[in-house]
């Protein structure tokens, strides 16, 4: 069973962070460009360049979208957990300590998820993974299959 499962995690890392990533990119897509009903309902978005609003869900449009694509996605969790842990400790943890009193379960969720992505990677189906495939193989030499550790000279 257990090697079943271990066999299975890239698949399940690669679902995770499509999902982490979409609904990342929605926060910031409704915050930016109002769609989904916008802010308040009724299709408005936050001032440009007001702090911390603005720069948050830029943050949640462009980082999810990467996050989602699997491009860059260490990089991109990265920076978006420390945008979410900013808003938890400094727009919901001093209404109250416990997330679930404060409303903080959101910024928390995606904070703690986007750091473990930081740890994971992009898993299966992400660019991250097409790219260092395609690296890799133009690295290495046609006749033996192996990497070189010899500099390339002209």
């Amino acid at each position: 069973m257990t090697g079943r499962l271990n066999s299975a995690q890239p698949y399940a890392i690669g679902l995770f962070r499509i999902v982490i990533g979409l609904l990342f990119a929605c926060h910031g897509a409704v915050s930016l460009l109002g769609v989904l009903g916008g802010m308040d309902g009724k299709g408005s978005t936050v001032e440009t360049g007001a702090w911390p609003n603005w720069y948050a869900a830029v943050i949640e449009l462009v980082g999810g979208a990467l996050v989602l694509l699997g491009l860059g996605t260490r990089v991109a969790a990265f920076i978006a957990s420390g945008a979410m842990a900013y808003a938890y400790f400094k727009v919901h943890q001093p209404e109250h300590l416990w997330p679930i009193r404060n409303n903080g379960e959101g910024a928390a969720m995606y904070s703690w998820s986007m750091l473990l992505l930081v740890f994971t990677g992009s898993g299966a189906f992400g660019l991250d993974r097409l790219f260092k495939g395609r690296s890799s193989s133009s690295s290495s030499s046609p006749s033996d299959g192996k990497r070189s550790s010899e500099p390339i000279t002209a």
